[in-house]
């Protein structure tokens, strides 16, 4: 998929790919949750997704040394943490809660993004008017999830929030290696791979779960949307305007939404269409915002 040379602010609509990758992903953890722990989720996420990348990089025979490995290395690694923090916070808070919380990452990065990004500039109306975009979006997560929290929570809810800001700082890290031109399947692989390790050290701390060839569909469906989600979201950071593409982002909780209405009947009352209305608003507010300065 390629936008047009003239309008080079719509590659920020790569996110929206991501945001669908993303949506399937968590359908199909729903789904294998019944059957597996987080951990092996986390694994199983991410060795098929390395199968799957690597085999796209055997294919074109594409070369893996590059002269930032010290950058990959600490992308892979904070993302790594990040999604551990994230599972941890799934693992003792409600749902809705957790994914709040990680969804503060579109804030954290409007936050770290004059400190450690200084490749973009926009005039100082774009700007406020990409801060909206990304505050009204999670006005609308907020609004959709309703998250609720009490005080014996507060160790798992600051799991949650530093999610949050570490999936930022990851975030951070792919626009950093953009700037390097680093492609986006190296960078996606390095992830993987470190994730994969990580991932696999987790698991042999829990419970296995034997595998049967019924699973075989699901766990590489989960590799593979996980991949095609990771790849769109660093060409969407590595091409696009990143507080666009942060905005964007919220889109996945909409997409998640809406597979839940199709695959198990769930119903969403007015304010939750209102948030989902206020989320894609967001994003119609980000995208032209970033118009506005080409």
């Amino acid at each position: 998929m390629k936008f047009p040379d003239s309008l080079p602010n719509l590659r920020s609509l790569w996110m929206l790919v991501a945001a669908l990758g993303f949506a399937i992903m968590g359908t199909l953890v729903k789904i294998g949750a019944a059957k597996f722990s987080s951990a092996e989720l986390v694994f199983y996420r991410s060795a098929f997704g390395l199968l799957v990348i690597y085999a796209y990089i055997l294919t074109r025979q594409l070369p893996l040394s590059t002269p930032v490995m010290a950058k990959h290395m600490s992308r892979a690694l904070v993302g790594f943490a990040s999604l551990v923090l994230f599972f941890y916070a799934i693992a003792h808070l409600p749902l809705a809660t957790a994914i709040t919380l990680n969804y503060t990452s579109p804030l954290f990065l409007a936050l770290f993004m004059p400190f450690l990004l200084q490749s973009e500039h926009q005039t100082s109306l774009a700007k406020k008017g990409l801060y909206l975009a990304i505050m009204l979006g999670f006005v609308g997560v907020v609004l959709l999830l309703q998250p609720t929290f009490h005080r014996e929570d507060s160790l798992a809810g600051a799991m949650g929030l530093l999610s949050g800001a570490g999936a930022a700082l990851a975030y951070v890290h792919v626009k950093q290696l953009a700037n390097a031109n680093e492609p986006d399947w190296r960078t996606v692989f390095y992830f993987t791979l470190i994730s994969t390790i990580g991932g696999g050290l987790w698991m042999l701390l829990q419970h296995f779960t034997p595998i049967g060839w019924q699973d075989m569909p699901l766990l590489l469906g989960l590799g593979v949307s996980a991949t095609i989600a990771q790849l769109a979201l660093t060409r969407a950071y590595r091409t696009g305007n990143t507080l666009t593409v942060a905005s964007l982002a919220y889109v996945t909780v909409v997409l998640a939404s809406l597979i839940g209405i199709l695959l198990w009947q769930e119903q969403l009352s007015f304010s939750e269409w209102l948030a989902i209305g206020l989320i894609i608003l967001s994003g119609i507010i980000s995208v032209h915002a970033t118009h506005t300065t080409k």
